[in-house]
This record gives C-alpha cells, structure tokens and sequence, in this order.
C-alpha cells in the first residue's frame, strides 16, 4: 500500500451491512437532486467515489433500494434500509454515501451538483458547483484537480 491508499471501513446503521474501501477516492460531491434529498431525509446527500476494485461489501448482502431502474443501482441494508452505497449502471465506479464510513474525516465536498434543485438556504463550500451534473467532457480535469489538491483525504 502506498502512502496515499488508506483502507476505510463503515456500515449501515444497524451494522448488518459492513463494507470496505480503500483509498484514494476519485473524488467527493454533495448531490443536491430532489431524489438524494428525499433518499437521503436531507438536502443533500454526501459521496465518496471509488473505483470498484477500491470497494468491497465484508458483512451482509445489499439489497437494491430506491431506484430499481437501469440507469443507476442504490444498495441499501436489508435489515434497516439504510442507504450505503450506489453503482451507476456502465461504470466502474462505487458511490459511497459518506456518512456511513466509520471515520468520515477529510472527506468534504469538492463537487456540488444539481444545486438547481437545493433547498433554500442551504450553502457549501465546495470548488466547484454545477446547475446538474457536471458535463463529461470535464470530468477528467475534475480527477485531476481532486488528486492534486486540497480538501482530499489522506
């Protein structure tokens, strides 16, 4: 392990569901959609993005919660139906919701999205802030940034 990867754990509420990742993150974002608010019971809801092959569920089987469409897997427990993580349908890619890490320091927020949707009076600090998601086209100087600079973790 190099110096820059870190294993993280965290779980659901009730601990039924048990997961691991390591670092370091691609990146972090709030989501500020009417889905995540209403997923998530607040404005936004907070993520740490993996590549797949950083996560791994160690304790429990998820069950597929909120959306059960094509596009897009939520994971929730299955015994207290907490929202643990999301795998967008054609990427390797886990989103972790940020909160259910045991030790979520250092972990704040470099993309906000969807802040169209943002509830009023909510604020943020992160850099870099998008009406809806940013274009894909960006998303390679997005990593780029995160990897390079402040307000990573690690």
């Amino acid at each position: 392990m190099t110096q820059t990867q870190k294993t993280r754990n965290g779980g659901c509420r009730c601990g039924q569901l048990r997961f691991r990742l390591t670092e370091p993150a691609l990146f972090t974002a709030a989501c500020h959609c009417r889905g995540c608010q209403r997923m998530s019971g607040g404005a936004y809801s907070l993520t740490v993005a993996v590549p797949g092959a950083r996560f791994a569920v160690t304790v429990g089987e998820p069950v597929i919660g909120g959306l059960h469409g094509d596009d897009i897997r939520h994971f929730h427990c299955p015994h207290c139906l907490s929202w643990v993580f999301t795998r967008p349908t054609g990427m390797d890619l886990v989103n972790i919701r940020t909160p259910m890490l045991d030790d979520p320091s250092g972990f704040m927020p470099f993309l906000e999205t969807c802040t169209k949707d943002r509830l009023e009076g909510v604020t943020l600090t992160a850099p870099h802030s998008y009406e809806a998601f940013p274009p894909m086209e960006e998303f390679g100087d997005l990593l780029a940034a995160y990897a390079a600079g402040p307000g990573k973790a690690g």
